[in-house]
């Protein structure tokens, strides 16, 4: 028999993941002393200590090293696996391929210019949400003007109906004849007179930053978005959101504003 340290030794693993594959149920010790809990391994062990150590550096979890130690070594079981698992590890492979390039350009940026972007820039889902809305039509150049308006009118309708003004949001999308504007409040309740009820899709992907203060420089803060897109390697593939996390103040100084812009491949 081999001690718990001799075994660990022999494995190149520790004693704590023998512990806790002994709680598993993958590996038992051949003998623990009842009045000590020390544990003992049979030198047969090592095969299927062996075993375990190769399906983790594969990346497989113990639910899936349960099951082929369970049901035993199926050709055609693991090379199913084994694609699963390839495909996991190409989307590691791609996530931190875009990652290092991320990296280096901003390491570039720094040695180069000396500076940073004062706008950080994130990836991220952005879930779907329902929205007590107005939808309105505008130039480009009226686009300001429109906003605050859209807005007060759903506060008279609702006028923070179990406080659905809790989060504001617009989208907004370019047509022929200007900006459309889709202004509103994520709402869960019943249709109303005098609103919309809006649904604005679930999106995979989107490049955001955060825009604090007046909304009169907040073209500034979309400039620094839309150039990351363009230096990921990124294209917009819907229309644009913001998010007022805060917007009470009259002067604006304390808004914050979450530019939200749907992206994917070329």
């Amino acid at each position: 028999m081999l001690s718990i340290g001799a075994f660990a030794q022999i494995g190149q693993v520790t004693h704590r993941m023998l512990r806790h594959w002994d709680t598993a149920g993958l590996l038992v010790p051949a003998h623990v002393d009842e009045s000590s809990g020390y544990r003992s391994y049979d030198p047969s062990q090592l095969e299927r200590l062996h075993r375990i150590v190769a399906l983790r550096q594969l990346g497989f979890g113990l639910d899936d090293i349960a099951q082929i130690l369970e049901q035993g070594i199926d050709a055609g079981r693991i090379a199913a696996m084994l694609r699963v698992r390839r495909a996991e590890v190409e989307e590691e492979h791609r996530v931190a391929a875009a990652r290092l390039v991320d990296v280096e350009r901003r390491l570039h940026l720094i040695e180069s210019e000396n500076q940073m972007s004062t706008v950080e820039i994130i990836e991220k889902p952005l879930p779907a949400v329902r929205l007590a809305a107005h939808v309105a039509s505008v130039p480009e150049d009226e686009v300001g003007a429109a906003v605050g308006p859209l807005f007060e009118r759903i506060e008279r309708v609702l006028g923070d109906e179990c406080g659905a003004l809790s989060t504001p949001i617009a989208q907004y999308e370019l047509t022929e004849d200007g900006m459309e504007i889709t202004a509103g409040y994520a709402y869960g309740g019943e249709r109303r007179e005098g609103l919309e009820l809006v649904d604005l899709p679930a999106v995979e992907l989107a490049i955001c930053g955060v825009h604090l203060g007046s909304m009169d420089r907040i073209r500034e803060t979309w400039g620094a978005v839309h150039a990351e897109i363009i230096a990921r390697g990124f294209v917009p593939s819907g229309p644009c959101r913001e998010l007022y996390v805060r917007a009470v103040s009259e002067d604006q100084s304390d808004w914050v504003t979450e530019l939200q812009q749907p992206v994917a491949r070329p």
